[in-house]
Formats: structure tokens, C-alpha cells, sequence
């Protein structure tokens, strides 16, 4: 749980939604609000409609429907199809929605040139293992780490899923949430929801809250988790955020656990970076992307890819692209 505490002090996101059980000004919505753990975290949803028995039918759904993406794509379960996975280094008759979040990951890979990896969990495992011996890992402790990272060498088809290298991993925590948050809201859309907040580690926003305005978010500054840096309105896209402050294995927080697989390394200019864009899931995995390039083409990488960004460098400056819609605090 430790985690969410840290998403949410870092982040902000969700500080300003409206929440409770109750009907909205002048309106005859009703509004519920689910939370449960899940990928090791705690996740909301909120959501309304002027019939309770259909609120309560899609609310059901939705949490359903995290708990089979769960039971599917987290570590935190040593059961899960992921974790059976890097345990025997194949998968037989994999989960159809695992292997589309597999081949949807490879294609950002592939655009990325690498920047984006699912493979870097032995990376991972690495600077967890000297952290908790009050270190960092020797730079050949990296390169054998890095050794087994490749997204190129996960082979993928219905039949089976195989780790062709000898000590690999894979780790979602990259796209998984983004790609729940995706599927929650469409759940809730196809149970008639037009207003709701879907926070699965990442957000999908729907309509409006429950005073009738867009739903609106606040971004912390990494370097002062209490202080809003802008208040960002949604426009209907999801939100994703990454941030090195989320999980840091040296005090300076320049190793943390975005790294950039083709070096091993955390990359070095950037604090923050959140990215909106229509599908959740890739608005999660360009979080890494952005990281990785860093702040002298995050433009650049945002206008190719069809998304906004803002990003936040080490000494807590931050720019953004013009399409979001910011308040910046002062």
C-alpha cells in the first residue's frame, strides 16, 4: 500500500474529484464510488446514473473486470498468468487479453526503438536487490542485468507465450493500468455510465462530476508532493503519470525505477512526466517514452505520436504541450 500513497501525494491526480454517495445539484444522477486494492495499489472508481440497480450492475462489472486483468498481468500475485510466466519462461494457452497488452507493448517497442520494454523486470530486480543491502548495483551487475533485456527475444502467439533468453522477466507495470483503465470505462459505457472517474492507477475520465463539471486534476510538483504545480482539465482523454519519486533506489533519486533498457540505466534530466491521450494504455507506456528521450524532444515525441505531455525536469521547471488545458498554480 505503500505505493498508492506515494501515487497519490505525487501525482495529485483525483485530490479534486467529487466524491460520495449522492445525488448531484439539480440533477437526478445518483453516484457511487467503488474502491479496492489491486496491482498492489488502491483503486477508485466513481460513477453515476439516474437508476441505482444500473449503477450497481456497472460498478460490478467494472470491478470485475480489474480483478481478471489482475489476475492476469500483476507480479504482486505469484499465481497470475505474468508471474507463471517469467517463473517457467513460457506460457501455454495464454489469456487472449494478456497477448493483446503482450503485442501492444511490442508495437510501442518497436515505434520507440527500444525506449519502451517490458523485459526490464531482471533490470528491476537488480536495483532492488542492492537497495536492500543499502546500495547500488556494480556496473557489471547492470550489464548482465541488461543482458537479458530485449523485448525482440519474447516470443508471442495463442499457443504460447516463451522468454527465449535464460533469466528474462517482463514486468506491466508500464501499460497494464493504463490498459484497465480502458477497459473499465468501456465496461461502464456499455452499461449505460456517461459520468465517471475510472482510477486504475491511471485515469479515464467520463463526462462530468458530480457538480456537473469536468472532471478536474491536480498535478503535484515531484519535488514538493503537498504543492500543485497546475490543475488540468480533462477533456475526455485518459491521464497517465510517471514519476521517479514513486519508487527511488538512491536518496538523490537519479536511479529509480523507470530506466532506459539500452543503457540499464534510470535516464538523467527528467522528475515527472504525464501524458493524455485517448487510449490509456499508451498514454501509459509514453510516460516511459518521454522519460527516456528526456525534455529536449519531448515535443517532439508527443506531436508524433498524436498525444499532450507535460513533463518535469530534476529542478522541478516544467513545460507543457499547448492542447491541455492547465491553471497554473502560483
Amino acid at each position: 500500500m505503500m505505493r498508492r500513497r506515494f501515487l497519490h501525494a505525487g501525482l495529485g491526480l483525483g485530490a479534486l474529484a467529487a466524491l460520495g454517495d449522492r445525488a448531484a445539484a439539480g440533477a437526478d444522477l445518483l453516484w457511487r464510488r467503488r474502491v479496492l486494492v489491486g496491482f498492489g495499489t488502491t483503486l477508485t472508481l466513481q460513477a453515476a446514473h439516474a437508476d441505482e440497480a444500473t449503477l450497481d450492475r456497472a460498478l460490478d462489472a467494472a470491478v470485475a473486470t480489474l480483478r481478471r486483468i489482475e489476475a492476469q498481468m500483476t507480479l504482486f500475485n505469484p499465481d497470475s498468468a505474468l508471474a507463471r510466466l517469467n517463473r517457467d519462461g513460457q506460457l501455454l494457452a495464454p489469456p487472449a487479453e494478456l497477448l493483446y497488452v503482450l503485442r501492444l507493448a511490442q508495437a510501442v517497442s518497436r515505434r520507440s526503438l527500444g525506449a519502451f520494454d517490458v523485459t526490464v523486470q531482471p533490470l528491476w530486480q537488480t536495483f532492488e536487490a542492492a537497495r536492500k543491502e543499502s546500495r547500488l548495483p556494480e556496473p557489471w551487475e547492470v550489464a548482465d542485468a541488461r543482458a537479458r533485456v530485449d523485448w525482440r527475444d519474447l516470443e508471442l502467439s495463442p499457443q504460447r507465450l516463451r522468454l527465449c533468453r535464460p533469466g528474462m522477466g517482463i514486468t506491466l507495470n508500464g501499460i497494464a493500468q493504463g490498459h484497465a483503465a480502458d477497459r473499465v470505462r468501456a465496461v461502464l459505457a456499455a452499461h449505460g455510465i456517461r459520468h465517471a472517474l475510472v482510477d486504475a492507477g491511471e485515469f479515464a475520465p467520463m463526462g462530468h462530476n458530480a457538480e456537473r463539471r469536468p472532471w478536474t486534476l491536480g498535478l503535484a510538483n515531484p519535488r514538493d508532493e503537498v504543492a500543485l504545480m497546475a490543475r488540468l482539465t480533462s477533456d475526455g482523454r485518459c491521464i497517465a503519470t510517471s514519476a521517479d519519486n514513486l519508487s527511488s533506489f538512491s536518496a538523490d533519486r537519479r536511479h529509480h525505477h523507470i530506466v532506459d533498457p539500452r543503457t540499464g540505466y534510470s535516464p538523467p534530466d527528467l522528475a515527472s512526466v504525464t501524458v493524455v491521450a485517448t487510449s490509456g494504455a499508451i498514454a501509459d507506456a509514453l510516460t516511459k517514452v518521454i522519460f527516456v528521450a528526456g525534455p529536449g524532444r519531448a515535443l517532439t515525441l508527443a506531436r508524433q505520436w498524436g498525444v499532450d505531455a507535460l513533463w518535469v525536469d530534476k529542478a522541478g521547471a516544467w513545460q507543457a504541450t499547448p492542447g491541455l488545458r492547465l491553471a497554473r498554480e502560483s
